[in-house]
């Protein structure tokens, strides 16, 4: 049941705490998100790489005698979560305050600056952001591709 106010004013003010209680919530899950990912990409171990020049275009044996060079962060790539729903709720939210942006496919995208180029830690910290999002109610995904 709706509550009834006596004057338009009311109904405003009224609206105006609901919207502070609503972001204010909204903040402490962005705050919790962040940590969540943060820790899991600095935690996340990696699987080395290593790179190595090919005998020919259309090879995959190594050149002889080419050095061999071990990354040790693994593949470089992005990540980032989708936030379904960017013109309502949490997705317009993180517009508005610019933690996000607008999703090639719909929806707000946040995307992984963090872990220089690697790509397992970025997915690890978007599962993770995505994760704590999903608890909360937020329908989202976390997705990556490499570079």
């Amino acid at each position: 049941m709706e509550k009834q106010f006596k004057t338009l004013r009311e109904k405003i003010a009224h609206e105006n705490i609901e919207r502070v209680a609503r972001y204010a919530a909204w903040d402490k899950l962005w705050h919790e998100a962040t940590a969540a990912g943060y820790a899991a990409g600095d935690h996340m171990t990696p699987k080395p790489m290593a790179v190595v020049e090919a005998a020919s275009i259309f090879s995959n044996e190594p050149k002889p005698g080419a050095p061999v060079y071990v990354c040790n962060e693994g593949p470089c790539g992005f990540a980032w979560v989708n936030v379904k729903g960017a013109n309502k709720g949490f997705g317009a939210w993180l517009l508005k305050t610019g933690k996000a942006r607008k999703g090639y496919y719909g929806g707000a995208e946040i995307w992984i600056h963090a872990h220089n180029q690697s790509y397992e830690r970025k997915y690890a910290h978007a599962r993770a952001m995505a994760h704590i999002f999903k608890e909360a109610g937020v329908d989202c995904y976390a997705s990556g591709r490499l570079d």
